[in-house]
């Protein structure tokens, strides 16, 4: 998920440099979108880790 994210961010940055500042935006949000959804779910799996033993 995290590489996802890296990657939306790179498309992000592609698009700001040739000014498609829409397209830029949109892949920002979902690469910032997707980079919480995996840190969310990283905690997660270390916490139920943890407490399985």
């Amino acid at each position: 998920m995290l590489r996802f994210a890296l990657i939306l961010l790179v498309i992000a940055l592609v698009a700001a440099l040739f000014g498609f500042g829409g397209i830029a935006a949109a892949a920002a949000g979902f690469a910032k979108t997707v980079f919480w959804i995996a840190i969310i779910l990283a905690v997660l799996s270390f916490l139920v880790n943890l407490i399985r033993g």
